[in-house]
């Protein structure tokens, strides 16, 4: 389902929640009560479990709030069945890859995802309490998207790769715009190359605050001896868990504006400012920066196109063949047992692996 581009182009819950957090959290005791009589087991109650996590009626319930507030548009509870059960299977995948997603990661995904509607983290939140969506439900589709990118990019990398003739005859096919460039010679004015040498100060997982906070100074200190790439990648290979990898090159074109900013301001031959990954404490070195023809927006639109497109059916095809192999589990609901005079009572239902009429696990 393709709802994830509903706000801002790009929106990405916690199994066993109830519908009494928002009635907790405005005060109301007695409502509260009367939802953990009452409520609250018919929204927690498990409708499926995927690989052994849970799908609450409560996560069926939230993601098609979710959706009519990003597409302004009701979704049967199929399809939202069917997009919790995909979320699922990529955080698992995520696991076995021994992915760490931290909330960290998420909340800086979440709140550049405010950012772009003109909204702080605070009133993103708030928009979506109100519309009955918790934002753990929000995060938690996040989680799963950025899992899932990490997975298919480093697992089908080479698969993904657009080339220069491509691009091109891409470019030609479509309709030429009044004032275009033309595809054969579509190079902007100069621009910039940047040479960059990712340094990792590696923090092990579930890792203290007190444990993070002491490798950012230490990538701090770092930071202010750091002069020369020559000299200082030599320095911080000698250092303690600290991983220093290959050089990448950068156009002004591959980078968002805040990024070249950053990059415009550090003098070469000197370091960014430390920032906390799921992996650790990263910094990078500008090692050179030189001007260099840079893409045109148009050419650069048209290869990200590309990239799309083979990233969506690359992950089509993975995600069908890890749903084949997913231990998909549905928890029929019993019905009530009705006596008939001469004749045993029907068997309560069992758990079943099969799946319910309608909805497909492939």
């Amino acid at each position: 389902m393709m709802w994830t581009h509903g706000i801002s182009a790009f929106v990405q819950s916690r199994a066993g929640r109830s519908g009494c957090s928002v009635i907790k959290r405005a005060g109301l005791l007695t409502a509260t009560i009367g939802c953990l009589v009452a409520a609250a087991p018919a929204q927690a109650q498990v409708v499926l479990f995927v690989n052994g996590d849970p799908i609450t009626n409560f996560d069926i319930e939230q993601r098609g709030k979710l959706v009519q507030l990003t597409l302004h548009k009701t979704v049967g509870r199929e399809e939202l069945i069917n997009d919790l059960i995909d979320d699922k299977i990529k955080i698992s995948v995520g696991k076995r890859y021994r992915i760490e997603i931290t909330d960290a990661d998420v909340d800086k995904q979440f709140a550049e995802m405010g950012a772009r509607i003109h909204m702080g983290k605070s009133q993103f939140e708030q928009v979506l309490t109100q519309a009955g969506v918790e934002p753990d439900t929000m995060k938690e589709h996040i989680k799963a998207e950025i899992s899932w990118a990490t997975i298919v990019q480093g697992k089908f990398q080479a698969r993904l790769q657009v080339n220069e003739k491509d691009v091109l005859q891409a470019m030609e096919s479509e309709p030429k715009k009044e004032g275009a460039d033309d595809p054969a010679a579509a190079e902007s004015p100069l621009g910039f190359e940047y040479t960059l040498r990712p340094i990792l100060f590696v923090v092990g997982r579930g890792a203290s605050p007190e444990a993070i906070e002491l490798r950012k100074k230490e990538a701090e200190a770092l930071r202010s001896q750091f002069d020369s790439c020559d000299t200082g990648i030599r320095y911080a290979r000698s250092l303690r868990d600290v991983a220093v990898r290959e050089s990448i090159l950068k156009s002004s074109a591959d980078l968002a504006p805040a990024i070249r900013e950053i990059l415009d301001k550090v003098p070469v031959g000197h370091l960014t400012s430390p920032e906390v990954t799921s992996r650790g404490v990263e910094l990078f070195a500008l090692c050179n920066k030189r001007q260099a023809r840079v893409e045109s927006v148009a050419k650069a639109e048209v290869k990200n196109k590309l990239y799309g497109e083979k990233f969506e059916a690359q992950g089509k095809r993975f995600l069908a063949e890890l749903r084949r192999s997913a231990l998909i589990e549905w928890k029929e609901p019993q019905e009530p047992i009705k006596e008939v005079r001469g004749k045993k009572g029907a068997k309560p239902a069992k758990e079943s692996n099969a799946h319910p009429p309608g909805v497909k696990t492939e």
